[in-house]
């Protein structure tokens, strides 16, 4: 067999582009251009003509998260409509980036078809359930969950090794597949850093931080704020521009309003234009990434392909990739040791410039590099799923 219909679930999806959200498009996208048939299924957030895309979205109506409002959710099985659709499409292979309701869905579909099925685990879930509601025991509860549904699945995916731990601690004991994500390779184009820099207004000689990601306490954003403070008491000239948008959004501003950052923090608000946003990471001498929360960095990867190195903090999932003073930077998880090592990145302009340029040439690794990887897995799964049913037929 040489096409495969695959189905990508997700509990995110354009237009919310969070990091999950940009890697289910990028599978969908990659795979439809290889010639196989994806559909993407997930909660309902955007009705309009969609027929731009190389690959069908399967959506099923939703409401709105509640202290979330740019997240969606919804049951599949409660939507006729929906249903009728799906119901036609005979999946090969079902792939689910969610352990919550759109892969309850992945799961019902695959026992439907008879076809396997693989979770990737993509987010630190205890930190959302203990945010979410303060509660120890509901936020071990719903770890528990989540590691029963792993344990149902045909093959699981974690997108590095610091994730694959964290899958462990909660108490996954099979098998786990690292499959990172990928990155668009594409070169820097200075009429994109001319866009970004007029329409945010970066002007003048002061150094430029960079933080691309949901405004969100989770991402350790703290640290960040009071680094910056402690850099701005010394005197160094920066101006931080903080890209994204998130559930603590309005208490991030005023926490740096209270701080004394107001006037050097510029908040751009959430970015889905790539060109400007790659001129954005352009415009940094420093991409400065603190959050120990996630399990991947697709910014650090995008940065890096733009020739903008980042500091990170040690023993985080972003650190797995990052040579300190090589490739990037990495800081201790302190507001001291992250400011301490800002301050030594930007005081040599030359050697920062290097380790921008090797960053380029580690970090990145091409989408089509990885989607490679994620066919050549698709088939063995499909092969000896078809085989061991056939097996199974004749015994």
């Amino acid at each position: 067999m040489s096409i495969l219909r695959i189905g990508q679930f997700s509990e995110s999806f354009i237009p919310i582009v969070d990091g999950v959200g940009r890697v289910v498009f990028n599978y969908a996208s990659k795979l439809a251009e290889r010639g196989h048939e994806c559909y993407v299924i997930t909660p309902m957030t955007d009705t309009g003509f969609r027929g731009r895309y190389p690959f069908e979205i399967v959506d099923y109506n939703s409401i709105t998260v509640p202290r979330t409002p740019q997240y969606r959710m919804g049951l599949a099985t409660l939507d006729k409509h929906y249903k009728d659709r799906v119901e036609m499409i005979e999946f090969d292979i079902i792939h689910a980036h969610t352990p919550f309701a759109a892969g309850m869905e992945a799961m019902r579909l695959s026992k439907k078809h008879k076809c396997p099925v693989i979770g990737t685990f993509h987010s630190k879930y205890y930190d959302d359930f203990y945010k979410a509601t303060g509660a120890e025991l509901i936020a071990n509860l719903g770890v528990k969950y989540v590691v029963k549904f792993y344990e149902k699945c045909d093959e699981v995916w974690t997108v590095s090794q610091n994730s694959a731990e964290t899958l462990r601690e909660y108490g996954y004991g099979g098998d786990i597949t690292i499959i990172e994500n990928g990155t668009s390779l594409s070169e820097p184009f200075p009429e994109d850093e001319r866009a970004a820099r007029k329409m945010f207004g970066l002007t003048g000689e002061g150094h430029i931080l960079l933080y691309v990601g949901q405004l969100d306490w989770k991402k350790n954003i703290i640290q960040l704020l009071e680094a910056s403070k402690y850099l701005r008491r010394e005197g160094m000239n920066f101006r931080l521009v903080m890209a994204g948008q998130g559930s603590d959004g309005e208490d991030i501003r005023q926490k740096a309003c209270e701080m004394g950052l107001g006037e050097i923090i510029t908040f751009t608000g959430h970015i889905t234009d790539m060109d400007l946003l790659n001129g954005l990471y352009q415009c940094a001498d420093l991409l400065v990434f603190p959050s120990t929360y996630d399990t991947s960095s697709l910014v650090l990867r995008e940065a890096a392909a733009m020739c903008t190195p980042s500091v990170v903090v040690s023993q985080s999932a972003p650190a797995e990739v990052i040579r300190d003073g090589i490739n990037g930077y990495v800081s201790e998880n302190t507001p001291g040791s992250l400011a301490g090592k800002i301050a030594q990145a930007l005081s040599d302009k030359t050697k920062n410039a290097c380790v921008g340029k090797e960053a380029r040439k580690t970090i990145p690794v091409d989408w089509e590099v990885v989607i490679d990887r994620v066919i050549s897995r698709y088939f063995y799964l499909y092969d000896e799923y078809k085989n061991k049913g056939r097996s199974d037929n004749n015994g």
